[in-house]
Order: structure tokens, then C-alpha cells, then sequence
């Protein structure tokens, strides 16, 4: 295998970062042990991975050895051995391939989950909030949390927005494919001809920013608290507690009320905003990269989908790799994990090509 010097590299990495994670000096600092710690767990796996590789890879040339042995029962299990090690071997190293790409900074992260009815009317917020239940019950199933931040209803109990902080283990790595149009097409419930409809919602997944990413100054906020409209109890409409919190270098506005205390609808307005600075942060650095995020988006128009919804035939499809699903229904109860799964694989394997392209 030829990333063995890079890997031989790396497991001596993770050696130097055991040991200075016992290292007093780095114990009683806890900022240098929080970065050892991450370091030292970034590299966790594949040090892990390649330490299997060798065995396996020793297995196997002990296993060649023994095919030249005059005992045939001898040379019959290292045949079956061969058989069942070199195989193994290859899954491996396609696995290897994968870990040593580039790793996304952000995969990490939580995220602010942003979705918004667009063409389609009514119709279009009926889907906008069965997305945002899709999207809750995939959550339920990893045992991610989700904290609705922003919400606006439509008047026939749908959403025309809905702003909501996704944590968990790696939520970014596996939401990050979902930005852009989603595009449905079925019988609205208001249709007496029985004709399909097509009506659209755009998604939006932003990186939660941390507290040392973003550096919030109290001069550049304006706070501005208000009451609270929509369904909460008799705390709604005569207490300040809801927040609008304004950033006044880039005029970007968040609003929370979701919370009957001031305190929490604050604290929950200042992570998205530092979730939507970090982004256009992130856009200034990578100008390419946020270009192209931003027109995944895209303005809800019909036309820029990357995936329909079609009701009548059961049937979901990514039109980004081609992925057709008949299962819909399934999809729509949160099973999202056969999409998320292809779309991490299939770009997986385009930025293996392009690795393999730069190194021709």
C-alpha cells in the first residue's frame, strides 16, 4: 500500500499525543489539553485502522509463506486463509483511502437547520413542516437534540419558517448534503380536481460557530425585546421575552421567542447569529466554496431542485447522483440514513478521483 510512510507518520503522531495528554504541564492547562485532546481523537480512527491493516497484512504474508509447506493440510488452510485475508485487506485500504482525505473542519459541529416555504403557497408550508418533522424524527433516531429557535405558521398550520439548533455526535458531517431546494409533488388536500401540484422548500444547514470562533462585541449588538406572540400559556403577550438581536456591522437580524424566559431566547438568539456570522466568515475565506453553498440553496424556485418528493408514486429522488428511492413514506418518518449514506459515499468517492487526478 503506498500511504504507509504518511500513516507510520501519523500513529507517531498519536503516540506523542498520548503522551503529552499524561504530561502535567498539559493537564493543568486546559485550553492546550482541550487542543491535544481533539487532536489526539481526529486522529483516533484511522491510527486504529491501520494498526488492523497491519495485522491483517501480517496474517496474510505469514499465511503466503505456508502455501510452499510439504504438509497438504497445511497448504490447504493457508490457501483458505489467503482467500479469506486478501479481500479483507482491500476493504481496508478502500478504508484507509477515505480517512486520510481532507477532513471537513466543520463535520464535527452542530448546526442551524433553516427551513423556509418557497413557491407553492399554502401547500408549500404544509411541506416546509413536514420536512422540519422528517427531519426531528431522523434526529430522534441518533439521538441528536433539537431546539426550535425561530417559527413562523402559516394560516393553515403550516410553516413559512422554522429556524432550529441540531446538536449530536458529527450532526454537520451527515446534514451537510441537505442544503439546497426540496421539490414535492402530490394531490394537495384543498385540490377537488385531484391534480398534482408541485410546490417547493429550501433548507439551509449552517455550522454552529463556537464561542472562540465568533467573537460577539457588545457594541456591535443591539438588543430589542419584545412580547411574545402564538401558543404558550398566559406568559405569552404580557411579559418582554422575547429577543431581537441585531448585528450592527452586517445588519444581520435574529429573532427567539420560543422560550418563556428572556434569558434562554437570548442565549438561543446569540448561537444562531454566531452560526450565521461564522458562515459569512467561513464565505469570505473560501469564496468558491461559499458561492457554491449558496446556490444549493437557491431562491425556492421550483427549478432548482436537488431532490423531489413525489407522493403519488411513493418515490424520492436526489437528482445530484441520481438516487431513486420507492420509499417515501419510510423517508418522511425520518429513515433518512439510505440518503444521507449515499450522498457521504458518492462524494466521498468524487473527491477520491479528484485526489487521484491531482497525484496522475
Amino acid at each position: 500500500m503506498k500511504y504507509t510512510n504518511k500513516l507510520d507518520e501519523l500513529e507517531a503522531r498519536f503516540h506523542q499525543l498520548s503522551d503529552q495528554m499524561a504530561d502535567p504541564a498539559i493537564i493543568n492547562d486546559p485550553e492546550a489539553y482541550r487542543k491535544t485532546a481533539k487532536a489526539h481523537r481526529d486522529l483516533e480512527e484511522v491510527v486504529n485502522k491501520y494498526r488492523e491493516w497491519k495485522k491483517v497484512n501480517a496474517d496474510l504474508e505469514g499465511a503466503r509463506g505456508m502455501v510452499e509447506e510439504e504438509d497438504p493440510e497445511l497448504r490447504m488452510m493457508a490457501e483458505e486463509d489467503i482467500a479469506r485475508m486478501e479481500p479483507e485487506l482491500l476493504k481496508l485500504e478502500d478504508e484507509l483511502k477515505l480517512l486520510l482525505l481532507p477532513k471537513d473542519p466543520n463535520d464535527d459541529k452542530n448546526v442551524m437547520l433553516e427551513i423556509r416555504a418557497g413557491t407553492g403557497g399554502d401547500e408549500a408550508t404544509l411541506f416546509a413542516a413536514e420536512i422540519f418533522r422528517m427531519y426531528t424524527r431522523y434526529a430522534e433516531t441518533l439521538r441528536w437534540k433539537v431546539e426550535v429557535t425561530q417559527v413562523s405558521e402559516s394560516s393553515v398550520g403550516g410553516l413559512k419558517e422554522v429556524i432550529a439548533l441540531v446538536s449530536g455526535d458529527k450532526v454537520f458531517s451527515k446534514l451537510k448534503y441537505e442544503s439546497g431546494t426540496h421539490r414535492v409533488q402530490r394531490v394537495p388536500a384543498t385540490e377537488t380536481q385531484g391534480r398534482v401540484h408541485t410546490s417547493a422548500v429550501t433548507v439551509a444547514v449552517l455550522p454552529e460557530a463556537d464561542e472562540v470562533e465568533v467573537k460577539l462585541e457588545a457594541k456591535d449588538i443591539r438588543i430589542d425585546t419584545f412580547c411574545s406572540s402564538g401558543p404558550g400559556g398566559q406568559s405569552v403577550n404580557t411579559t418582554y421575552s422575547a429577543v431581537r438581536m441585531t448585528h450592527l456591522p452586517t445588519g444581520l437580524v435574529v429573532s427567539c421567542q420560543d422560550e418563556k424566559s428572556q434569558i434562554k431566547n437570548r442565549a438561543k438568539a446569540e448561537r444562531v447569529l454566531r452560526s450565521r456570522l461564522y458562515e459569512l466568515e467561513m464565505e469570505k475565506q473560501q469564496e468558491k466554496i461559499g458561492a457554491e453553498r449558496r446556490s444549493m440553496v437557491g431562491s425556492g424556485d421550483r427549478s432548482e431542485k436537488i431532490r423531489t418528493y413525489n407522493f403519488p408514486q411513493n418515490r424520492m429522488t436526489d437528482h445530484r447522483i441520481g438516487l431513486t428511492l420507492h420509499q417515501l413514506d419510510l423517508i418522511m418518518e425520518g429513515r433518512l440514513q439510505p440518503v444521507t449514506d449515499a450522498l457521504i459515499s458518492y462524494f466521498q468517492a468524487e473527491k477520491l478521483k479528484q485526489q487521484g487526478d491531482a497525484a496522475a
